[in-house]
């Protein structure tokens, strides 16, 4: 009897399942992204969805789709990223179903997750590190042909996104080594003579068939040389001659924008007050304000009298021959007074008292 239940249940199950939909979306959609119309393809009605109380069921524990029963639809829950789910498999793919009640249905569904070109290459050979120097050496008896090293380095996406080629992009001597488009080889394609440098760089440009495509840059040291010794003598400062170059252009460049600051500052400053004096003189001299007279102190007006109390007036003469007389005829100021009549309007009475000194009995002067 249970066994028949068994089956009864199992061939219930398949009958329950209509049909199967499949979907195809690219990696790193964004959340609440459109991924197809459940409804319309499964041929439903959204009332069903929404009376069958319809869900998503995955045995997956992040679920990185979610059903719209008001519309139904299917969105984006979490941003997919194929190389975190699926790593190197393909195709890669998310496989769940849509359970409905009331009848039992079940409809699965797939959704294909395609790779996009989101990764650069990553250079594993020759390994790129800041403190020493890896060089690869070159006897200098080397033929054509011979093998330096190889750039290795892979693109952890899939399909032509992955597909690497390399460039040689710079040389100390180009016409001593050649790159490898698909394999990465660094080989020489001439003889290796006394003449060449014992430093030689080399710079690679690995790029994917992505569109648009990724690149990256790697740096390779060539020592072309018969001895260890040799080699250790020469690359042991490229490091600190690079970090010396680098160190004095950055001084050079700060030094060179302080100057200049400070230059501009000056002009600016100076410019400034040249136009602040300017306009300054300009007012006073285009100003409207009334004059002021000015009294010095011992001459101002006091009482409103119209008398001056204090004036000091003289007129000094002397001789045509000093070294007879040095004496002088003077006047004193002070016997002359302006004098205003109140009872008149603007006439004025000079009171004159004058008294010459050649008219004095006892004068010792004589008349010129």
């Amino acid at each position: 009897m249970k066994r028949q239940v068994l089956v009864f249940i199992f061939i219930l199950c398949l009958n329950t399942v209509i049909g199967q939909v499949s979907y195809s979306i690219p990696e790193e959609m964004g959340k609440g992204s459109l991924v197809g119309n459940i409804a319309q393809d499964l041929g439903l009605n959204v009332r069903r969805l929404k009376s069958g109380k319809a869900r998503i069921y995955t045995g997956d524990s992040v679920q990185y789709i979610e059903l719209d029963r008001e519309r139904g639809v299917l969105r984006i829950k979490e941003k997919i990223d194929r190389e975190a789910l699926c790593r190197q498999t393909t195709p890669c793919a998310l496989h769940f179903q849509i359970t409905l009640e009331s009848p039992l249905e079940l409809f699965p569904v797939t959704v294909e997750i395609t790779d996009q070109n989101d990764n650069p290459p990553q250079v594993l050979y020759p390994v790129q590190t800041g403190g020493s120097v890896v060089a690869e050496m070159v006897p200098r008896a080397a033929d054509v042909g011979y093998l330096v090293t190889k750039v290795v380095a892979v693109d952890v996406d899939s399909g032509q996104n992955a597909w690497l080629s390399y460039k040689l992009q710079k040389a100390t001597d180009r016409a001593l080594f050649e790159v490898g488009l698909q394999n990465g080889e660094i080989r020489t394609i001439r003889q290796v003579s006394d003449k060449d440098a014992v430093k030689q760089r080399l710079t690679v440009i690995v790029e994917d068939n992505g569109q648009p495509s990724r690149s990256a840059t790697v740096n390779v040291n060539v020592a072309v040389a018969d001895s260890f010794p040799e080699v250790l003598s020469e690359f042991t400062d490229f490091t600190h001659d690079k970090e010396y170059n680098d160190n004095l252009t950055f001084y050079l460049v700060l030094a060179l924008a302080v100057v200049s600051f400070l230059f501009i500052t000056c002009l600016v400053v100076i410019i400034s007050v040249k136009i602040y004096r300017w306009r300054q003189s300009r007012v006073m001299y285009h100003s409207n304000l009334p004059v002021i007279p000015y009294y010095p102190p011992r001459y101002s007006d006091t009482m409103a009298t119209g008398t001056l109390p204090h004036v000091y007036n003289y007129e000094v003469c002397r001789t045509t021959d000093s070294r007879r007389s040095d004496c002088k005829f003077g006047i004193a100021g002070s016997q002359n007074v302006l004098i205003m009549d109140p009872s008149s309007t603007g006439t004025m009475q000079r009171i004159q008292s004058e008294k010459s000194i050649l008219d004095e009995p006892d004068s010792p002067l004589e008349s010129f």
